[in-house]
């Protein structure tokens, strides 16, 4: 392995992971709700997500690149959509029917849905290529270890980040009875709602 990619990576995968955006709500609201686990595996999905994008950028897949960014209106849509669909989902809720999120299938579906949101999201790629390109990452000669030790830096510096939030927001879950519970649910939904209208209006 290469210790001075592996090193970039988890930077960069961390400081990708880390501004808030929906999947940031996602995963505080999911802890809240459901417990650390629910939060730590819906990290865990846009972490996937960043890492298939990392080795896409990292192992020089222009092919793959060029063909998400020219479907971008269509991935915007999907996204933009399925933010509102979990927005609304989530104003509705109520707090005790939240204790489903915390068997195996409700960690299942908390995974693949932010999976599948950050994958929805033509941005990721973009940002992996550029940050890649302007540090001279993607000059790795075809050295195929070099690329994965990157990947993998990246994966587990975007996981550190959820790691990190869904542990630091799970130390306030005891706080949380069911009417603060239900505030919770009303405030994430109409931001989580917020960005899916927000991605929607940019294919205007």
């Amino acid at each position: 392995m290469d210790i001075a990619f592996f090193i970039r990576g988890v930077i960069i995968g961390f400081s990708i992971a880390a501004p808030v955006g929906p999947i940031g709500v996602l995963c505080m609201r999911r802890t809240l709700v459901g417990g650390r686990a629910a939060g730590l595996l819906s990290g865990l999905g846009a972490a996937t997500a960043d890492a298939v994008y990392g080795s896409i950028a990292g192992f020089g897949l222009t092919f793959i690149s060029n063909f998400l960014v020219s479907q971008q209106g269509w991935l915007r849509l999907t996204g933009g959509a399925f933010l509102c669909y979990l927005g609304v989902k989530t104003i509705l809720a109520r707090p005790a029917e939240q204790a489903a999120t915390t068997n195996e299938h409700g960690l299942l579906a908390a995974y693949a849905s932010t999976f599948f949101l950050t994958l929805t999201n033509p941005m990721t790629i973009l940002s992996f290529a550029g940050i890649f390109a302007g540090l001279g990452l993607t000059r790795t000669g075809g050295n195929y270890a070099s690329a994965g030790s990157l990947v993998s830096g990246v994966f587990l510096g975007s996981g550190l980040w959820w790691f990190l939030l869904s542990g630091g927001v799970g130390l306030f879950r005891s706080r949380f009875d069911a009417h603060r519970l239900r505030w919770v649910n009303r405030i994430s939904g109409i931001i989580i709602a917020g960005f899916g209208v927000a991605a929607l209006l940019s294919l205007r």
